[in-house]
């Protein structure tokens, strides 16, 4: 919301001093400032319930580019996301149907993420009810929380 105004406010500037030529003087084009136009920075909103840990359960939110938030490793959780991003992946793809996964239960852990990731809107949801849900939610460890013993 603050880089809209901010933007609208440049715009809006340099329209003004634009359109009112000052004597004696050739109107400049006003650059606009590039960040203003890039992508916006990550946020997401990380709820993690039934971890068995009661410090990593709860409503955390995750800002990147830059790092911040109420997630308690903002830093490592940034970091992660960069670096899937980088490989080309997509950490919060579902786990396609046809997917053979082994049968195994990695405890009622269950995470939510929502927000922005990469320019593009997430909403997932997370699990560990067999081999490839537990391989997925270790795929985005540290923003979801280690759960093994």
């Amino acid at each position: 919301m603050l880089r809209r105004i901010v933007l609208i406010a440049t715009v809006s500037a340099a329209a003004l001093v634009g359109g009112v030529p000052v004597a004696g003087a050739s109107p400049l084009p006003l650059p606009l400032p590039l960040p203003l136009l890039s992508e916006p920075a990550d946020h997401l909103t990380v709820i993690v319930a039934e971890t068995g840990n009661t410090r990593t359960d709860g409503r955390y939110e995750l800002e990147c580019e830059p790092t911040g938030g109420t997630h308690p490793a903002a830093e490592g959780a940034c970091e992660r996301l960069e670096q899937l991003a980088q490989d080309g992946q997509d950490p919060f793809a579902p786990v396609p149907e046809d997917m053979m996964c082994t049968q195994q239960m990695g405890g009622p852990a269950t995470a939510r993420v929502t927000g922005t990731w990469q320019g593009r809107q997430v909403d997932a949801t997370f699990r560990r009810s067999n081999g490839c849900e537990i391989s997925r939610w270790q795929t985005l460890e540290p923003v979801l929380p280690n759960t093994r013993s």
